[in-house]
């Protein structure tokens, strides 16, 4: 099964009676490969014969030696270190083998074919023309890249290389040219092993020694001596990325064929098509599809990233060999996320030709590590037995200060990559503001239970993980009026386009580099409001006035505050990034069930509030309010913001002025529920199956109290409302009692439902969010005066000692859980890199 032509190893095959020309030496004993950048460099005979030898005798060796030097020629490739080339193709009656050729053609240092071979296809009255011409035909029609004659003999004509799967062998072996590599082959393969019904016969195969070459591809010179970059064959990113050149994301086009026609892209360029792959969760699309509108935590099949690029930049000038490796390992985690991802399962899919394989999987290890690292594969609520990083990226010891999702995803990942990990957490219980209450029947998120935008949210990855269902959230929400009649969907539609009209124009304002000036944005909403009336001539009847007021509801229900502390500049400042698409969806199970698996196995001490954290010293020390004390290398603080602004922590030495400064630019939104269990499902008649409906304010002053209703239960079997409030109407519940709070909420339900019968409710609670000592809020927002860059800078760490994760240090992605994961995930990925 090993090819006697280019096989290097002691015994079979090996010529070692030819002349000098066949590229082989005995000088010590073994022959050697003649591709060697030392071992083979030919030494010039001295001109000075020996004592006793005539001088006739040293000019006949001379010019023997220029007879040999005329009757053979070098590779074409200037700083090739393959003195005496050897033909891998063998497909011409006269080929050179490892004789004399006019032209070496250069593959890679180690691969060559002669000119005989390259006449055999190229010509059109060779017997090879016909093959070589039908494989360029398949490649002009998927491909964007030249179909050379090389390109056709890296792609067709080169062995394949396998390793041995033996722990103690994994030598490299050129398989024979009949024999095409598979996965399985790949993944099953032993030296000797019987392949196509031939087994090598002899001693243990692993015993021969491996050819010379691999040895020369571990070279740092060997990969820019390459030709063509790989191009691999029915990678399991195929199916992802049907809708590119093959060539362009690392695919060979003769055998990744295009389902889509590629004049059909062209004539149709605002068309994404995203592929259908049959049991795949429908929210996992880690790759943009042609001509695709943004997408959160999507990349580019065709391009690396900038942080790609600064971890490997020796790929910045062709980056094939790259987006072949890492499209290959995001599709492969993306078709089984519930087991950890090796280099082993990734490289049995790399099919292609030639020692560059060799290459491609040693790289392969370096790729799969800065992925894991960055929280891309490998990552939610997996469980592993070994580490996945090595041991240089890990710390000794980090303590993390926070078990909510920041914290959890953080200690998760630190624990994954084989940090050892204390968690210090302040109250008696872990989620921090994920809190799920099932005292009424179902699981209420007392804070968050709603995913905004599910495609490759992480949430999505560990609901998949657990075999969790998501209820998508339909979109219809009927608005009601006080006395229980319906809007008119075209009077809620007209003043959704004001709505959303006005905002246009506040986007307009800002963008004016005359206005430096920051406003509230309540107060530029009503000014844009009054100039468009006026300029317009319209009037807003009371009942599109007051439609226009429960859309400021739900703008203040996003931003967690009276829309007079918000930024008019900055409000919307992650909206400039890429968001989540796809539904919404309720985890009618909770957020509680993922974070309590992140949990799993972590060393968690509860009841254990932080007070002080020192980090003037090498070692970080934290100090419990107890009295109790940690030592680590590193420390991560994910307290909510307003515990940061209120100096709950002291920090020696004090943090710096510009992150205190950004600190106190952002605001600590208030948002607070209720939840109302029924005997019955009243509303089930009027509101048809719609997973929530609306509430129109009788007046401005009463916006945001109740503004939506929420059906908590969308099996329709239990009966419970979850209502907001938000803005000006968390105050004005500040002070009353629960049961005062259920009293107003009632009053709206029986004003919205006055054909039916609203009884009173069996249980309920109302949550606390403002009056909660270890939160105080709900959400970040950014202040008048602030900007979105505060996030980032509070996202910076100190010293490289002390870092910061949390929903409110991150610009992408602030208010939600989402971002508060991905905020641990990125300072797992920091900390391990430092």
């Amino acid at each position: 099964m090993l090819s006697d032509a280019d096989y290097s190893g002691n015994g079979s095959g090996a010529r070692r009676a030819r002349k000098r020309s066949s590229g082989e030496s005995s000088g010590d004993g073994q022959t050697l490969r003649s591709s060697g950048r030392q071992s083979t460099t030919r030494v010039k005979r001295s001109n000075n014969p020996p004592p006793g030898q005539s001088k006739r005798k040293a000019t006949e060796t001379e010019e023997e030696d220029e007879q040999a030097e005329k009757k053979y020629r070098k590779c074409e490739k200037a700083g090739c270190s393959a003195i005496y080339p050897v033909c891998f193709a063998s497909a011409s009656d006269r080929c050179a083998k490892n004789g004399y050729t006019s032209r070496w053609y250069h593959l890679s240092c180690g691969e060559h074919f002669c000119n005989e071979c390259f006449d055999h296809y190229y010509r059109s009255h060779k017997d090879g023309y016909e093959t070589f011409a039908s494989w360029r035909k398949v490649w002009t029609s998927n491909g964007k890249s030249e179909p050379s004659l090389k390109a056709f003999m890296a792609d067709q004509q080169l062995p394949f290389w396998v390793q041995c799967t033996k722990p103690d062998c994994r030598k490299w072996r050129q398989l024979t040219k009949e024999i095409q590599l598979t996965a399985s082959l790949a993944a099953a393969y032993r030296c000797g092993m019987k392949v196509n019904n031939v087994k090598i016969e002899g001693p243990d195969q692993c015993s021969q020694p491996e050819d010379l070459r691999v040895a020369e591809v571990s070279e740092s010179w060997w990969h820019s001596m390459l030709i063509l970059p790989p191009l691999l064959k029915e990678s399991p990113a195929g199916a992802f990325l049907s809708a590119y050149y093959p060539d362009c994301v690392g695919m060979s086009p003769s055998g990744s064929p295009c389902n889509v026609s590629m004049t059909e892209l062209r004539a149709e360029p605002c068309r994404a098509v995203q592929p259908q792959i049959p049991g795949l969760c429908p929210y996992f699309q880690p790759f943009y599809q042609p001509n695709e509108c943004g997408k959160a935590l999507c990349v580019r099949p065709d391009m690396m990233e900038l942080d790609e690029l600064y971890e490997f930049p020796e790929f910045s000038r062709d980056p094939t060999m790259y987006l072949a490796l890492r499209n290959l390992i995001l599709a492969s985690w993306h078709k089984n996320c519930k087991e950890v991802l090796t280099a082993e399962k990734c490289a049995q899919h790399i099919i292609v030709r030639g020692l560059v394989r060799v290459c491609c999987v040693q790289e392969l290890d370096r790729v799969l590590h800065f992925m894991t690292r960055k929280g891309l594969i490998n990552t939610g609520v997996l469980a592993v037995k070994q580490p996945l990083l090595p041991e240089r990226y890990r710390s000794k010891k980090v303590i993390v200060i926070g078990a909510g999702a920041a914290g959890l995803a953080a200690a998760r990942q630190l624990q994954n990559f084989g940090t050892q990990v204390v968690l210090l957490e302040a109250r008696d219980r872990i989620g921090g503001r994920v809190w799920d209450d099932g005292s009424l029947g179902v699981t209420v998120g007392r804070g968050a239970q709603i995913v905004n935008g599910c495609v490759n949210n992480p949430i999505a990855l560990m609901c998949e993980q657990m075999g969790i269902r998501m209820h998508k959230l339909g979109e219809r929400c009927d608005l009601f009026q006080e006395g229980g009649r319906a809007t008119d969907p075209a009077i809620d539609k007209r003043m959704d386009f004001h709505f959303n009209a006005i905002l246009d124009v506040v986007s307009d304002w800002r963008n004016d580099k005359s206005q430096s000036q920051d406003s509230p944005l309540g107060e530029k909403v009503q000014e844009i409001k009054k100039n468009f009336l006026q300029e317009s001539g319209m009037q807003f009847s009371d009942l599109e006035e007051k439609v226009l007021q429960f859309h400021l509801s739900n703008l203040e229900f996003a931003c967690g505050s009276t829309l007079d502390q918000v930024s008019a500049r900055f409000w919307d400042h992650n909206e400039f990034f890429a968001q989540f698409s796809g539904d919404h969806t309720l985890l009618t199970k909770g957020y509680s069930v993922l974070l309590h698996k992140l949990a799993e196995g972590l060393d968690i001490r509860t009841n254990c509030p932080v007070q002080a954290i020192d980090y003037s010293a090498d070692a970080v020390k934290v100090t419990s309010s107890n009295g109790s004390q940690w030592t680590a290398q590193k420390v991560l603080v994910t307290v909510p913001l307003t515990l940061l602004q209120k100096n709950a922590i002291r920090f020696n030495p004090p943090l710096p002025e510009r992150k205190l400064k950004a600190i106190h630019s952002l605001g600590a939104g208030i948002i607070e529920k209720i939840a109302l269990q029924f005997p019955n499902r009243f509303w089930d008649s009027k509101i048809q199956g719609a997973d929530y409906f609306g509430h129109i304010p009788p007046c401005p002053e009463k916006r945001g109290m109740f503004s939506v209703f929420y059906d908590l239960d969308p099996q329709g079997k239990q009966a419970v409302l979850m209502s907001i409030m938000s803005g000006d109407a968390v105050s004005a519940v500040g002070d009353l009692e629960d049961s005062e709070v259920v009293d107003e909420c009632l009053k709206v339900l029986r004003e919205l439902f006055t054909d039916q019968e609203v009884p009173d409710p069996l249980n309920y609670f109302v949550t606390r969010w403002s009056k909660d000592v270890w939160a105080q809020m709900s959400y970040s927002f950014v202040k008048t005066g602030g900007s979105g860059e505060a996030y980032d800078i509070l996202a910076e760490d100190v010293q490289g000692k002390v870092f910061f994760a949390g929903e409110a240090t991150n610009r992408h992605f602030p208010q939600t859980v989402t971002g508060a994961y991905l905020s641990g995930v990125r300072e797992a990925s920091k900390m391990a890199a430092v």
